[in-house]
């Protein structure tokens, strides 16, 4: 199919381009209009109490709660004297005249003693807004914030619209500087990599349709359903870092077909069925992954899961298409506009000429390749000391502690914790549905005696609906808030009343049980995607189980090294964070959405090669070391180029967002130089010819419907032109023979009497001489 798709594209080249052409006129036009279209928010679970205490609450009582909280202060006067009270009266005059505000409450209007501070040089005032979803409260409160300044003090604005207002500014910030940051030095390192601007450029261009092409594909999602704008971040990192990994892989086996002598349209046809089937097993592997947030119910996690795979899919459609077609026309001038590099003297075109046994790679072979245990035992017990400390992980919401120490949502926070009695700014709400006022009192004075309640009070009241406030010690997202919750929801109501426990710290709680509930489902559909695709590709059930087993390792890592740095407070002053002393639980199931992803597009890009040597040598030793000296370089530079997109994300603003940068550094880092480069080709070697073994029936169906290298399912792979032709490995068993029974290994039907192809001692000194030997032993077989 894939050779078959090469020929294709060479013919049709000029409409594939064009069609790009116009993708990009469309992306950049109608598409980038996504981002006025797209909504903020999404936190929440629908079916969540928390959720349905809003739905009751907004139905039985009227909308409740403070959207804004404005918060005044001075340094020489008190809240009593006329200095302070008459700037703020005037102000809050002027407030309730506006169109945007629905309800203003000030000490002035109801002395209550948690709205002044206990030294009395401070007050603030909660402000509800008119608007009826989260979109329309923020942009009330971007047009509302210079009116809410006093004359002559102090003014600090926080409350829960401020705090993801100034949350999605900062994001978005971040996220744009990263951008800026990165690209030069992205630029610089394909020059560097590819050794010409041409070759460079490929990676960049392919990025480009990823990126406009997924704002598209959102937009039209948006259509449908409710898209958040954190699409967008996941849009920008998982489109421009799978483009380049992609480029990478197709170009540079381009140019080895080009290098070995072969004509442009034999190069793309080559190219395609090597190169292109492993970008469309890994393509379909990672957007498989990003699906996995789809089976959450928070439309922020549904939202990034829609991004991550439309840019995903639309990266390797191009880079299965526009690249090769782009490539067909350039041809060799893929190597113009050379830079002269002094390492790369010596070299063919900018690269190794193909084949060359030399260099780093080639001696990490051969070194894992004669002491696989010795390096199985060392890279295992150090990837589990990394991962320890993800074993004491605590899980917490976001607060306003994410943003920079001078944020102002974060000031009002911090400044009320510390300054007011109550000391909170997001009560635990309590809606008593079916029970008259006097039966509410004895309730009330039940969770006031609970530990934790510092206090409660009646906020609103209508018929038989109350709505009870209740204060609590300490963050809206610590232990305490939590567990006043819970305590809550385990309090019996009144007689024949309904009882619902909603608030910021309710919805927290729900948020951590949804998403605990739903991640075994998460890990149970990422798991099995990439066993089938793997399977699929390289027809064994051994080396897709090792994958997981072996991506598990590297994310365990990450986790472990993100939890003693952001919850353990370790480096927090060098990468300028507050530690909160737990881990907000969606952060690291995007990362492992995204990471599980990115280590099997690793193992994919390594195993493929593998393949390919063992269907042309049968030497599973040769095969794994040159494999891994093929590939590589090429894993290397596609991790150092995604750590450079992700890179810029550590200098950010947002907490969350440098753990995310920190985590994917990290994870890529272990995965691209242990995971890949040491421990992969240990176990393989320890393995032998059982990494390619599957069920007799199972390998059947891949000799006939897998992901074969090859157009013709019954044929073997067509062999190398600069190489011998390799026969079969190996005798065909009989029909009495164990092999012929319920174990195989992939297509090559192995007796279980047929000595080791890498029993060869000599095989661990240099894998280019021991693929000769296998194939001179397979010659001299099929001789007798």
């Amino acid at each position: 199919m894939f050779a078959w798709w090469g020929r294709v594209v060479v013919r049709a080249r000029w409409a594939v381009l064009a069609v790009a052409g116009v993708l990009i006129a469309v992306g950049a036009t109608w598409g980038t209009g996504v981002f006025g279209e797209l909504s903020g928010g999404g936190f929440d679970d629908p079916s969540s109490e928390s959720s349905r205490t809003v739905q009751r609450v907004t139905a039985e009582l009227g909308r409740q709660g403070a959207d804004v909280i404005v918060l005044w202060s001075s340094d020489t006067v008190t809240v009593e004297d006329p200095q302070f009270r008459d700037p703020v009266t005037f102000t809050v005059a002027g407030l309730r005249q506006r169109a945007e505000v629905a309800e203003v409450t000030t000490w002035y209007d109801a002395p209550a003693p948690a709205l002044v501070a206990t030294d009395h040089r401070a007050t603030y005032a909660l402000v509800k807004l008119t608007g009826g979803d989260e979109d329309a409260r923020s942009a009330q409160f971007a047009a509302l914030r210079p009116a809410l300044d006093a004359p002559g003090l102090r003014t600090d604005v926080g409350g829960l619209v401020a705090f993801q207002e100034a949350a999605t500014t900062q994001s978005t910030e971040d996220v744009t500087r990263a951008e800026l940051l990165s690209m030069p030095v992205l630029l610089v390192l394909l020059v560097l990599i590819f050794g010409g601007l041409v070759a460079a450029g490929t990676p960049l261009l392919v990025g480009g349709l990823a990126i406009l092409g997924a704002f598209l594909a959102v937009r039209l999602v948006n259509m449908v359903t409710d898209v958040s704008i954190f699409a967008i971040n996941v849009i920008t990192l998982i489109g421009l870092g799978m483009a380049v990994d992609y480029a990478l892989f197709i170009v540079s086996r381009f140019r080895e077909e080009l290098a070995a002598g072969r004509s442009t349209a034999e190069a793309i046809r080559r190219t395609m069925l090597t190169a292109g089937r492993t970008v469309f097993v890994s393509g379909l592997t990672v957007a498989l992954a990003m699906a996995s947030l789809l089976i959450f119910p928070q439309p922020f996690l549904r939202s990034m899961g829609f991004g991550g795979m439309a840019a995903v899919l639309i990266a390797m459609l191009a880079a299965l298409t526009v690249l090769p077609a782009l490539l067909v026309v350039l041809g060799h001038r893929v190597d113009a506009v050379r830079v002269p590099l002094p390492w790369r003297r010596g070299t063919r075109g900018g690269r190794p000429a193909a084949g060359a046994a030399g260099g780093a790679w080639a001696r990490i072979a051969r070194s894992v390749m004669r002491r696989p245990a010795l390096y199985l035992v060392g890279v295992a017990l150090l990837l589990g000391v990394l991962a320890t400390p993800f074993a004491r992980i605590t899980f917490g919401g976001v607060d306003e502690r994410v943003l920079p120490a001078d944020a102002a949502p974060r000031v009002v926070s911090g400044r009320i914790a510390a300054e007011f009695p109550g000391g909170t700014i997001a009560p635990v709400e309590v809606l008593v549905s079916g029970a008259p006022a006097d039966a509410v009192r004895p309730f009330a004075d039940r969770i006031a005696a609970l530990p934790g309640v510092t206090g409660v009070q009646v906020t609103a009241a209508k018929g038989e609906s109350t709505l009870l406030s209740v204060s609590y010690p300490g963050e809206p997202t610590g232990d305490t808030a939590r567990d006043v919750v819970r305590a809550l929801r385990d309090l019996p109501g009144p007689d024949g009343a309904q009882v619902l426990v909603g608030g910021r710290p309710a919805a927290d709680v729900d948020l951590l049980d949804s998403l605990g509930d739903r991640l075994p489902w998460m890990a149970l559909l990422m798991a099995g995607a990439t066993l089938l695709l793997l399977f699929l590709a390289f027809g064994s059930v051994v080396l897709p189980v090792k994958a997981v087993l072996m991506n598990l390792l590297s994310i365990g890592a990450s986790f472990g090294v993100v939890v003693w740095i952001f919850q353990d407070g370790h480096l927090s002053g060098l990468l300028g964070f507050t530690s909160t002393g737990f881990i907000e639980p969606s952060n690291l199931i995007l990362m492992l959405a995204v990471l599980f992803g990115l280590a099997t597009d690793y193992e994919v890009f390594l195993l493929s090669r593998v393949r390919e040597e063992w269907d042309r040598t049968g030497d599973n030793t040769a095969s794994v070391a040159t494999g891994l000296q093929r590939t590589g370089r090429i894993i290397t530079a596609a991790a150092l180029l995604l750590i450079i997109v992700v890179a810029g994300f550590t200098t950010g603003g947002m907490a969350y967002i440098k753990l995310i940068g920190v985590g994917m550094i990290v994870a890529i880092v272990v995965d691209a130089t242990l995971v890949r480069a040491l421990l992969v080709p240990a176990t393989m070697r320890l393995l032998g010819r059982w990494n390619w073994w599957a069920p007799t029936p199972l390998a059947r169906f891949w000799a006939r419907y897998g992901l074969r290298e090859t157009d013709d399912p019954a044929a073997s792979p067509t062999p190398d032109a600069s190489e011998p032709t390799v026969p079969a490995a190996g005798p065909t068993p009989t029909a009495g023979s164990d092999a012929a029974g319920w174990f195989a290994v992939a297509d090559r039907d192995v007796p279980a009497s047929a000595p080791e192809r890498d029993a060869d001692p000599e095989s661990d000194v240099d894998p280019e001489a021991a693929a000769r030997r296998a194939r001179q032993r397979d010659n001299a077989r099929v001789a007798e």
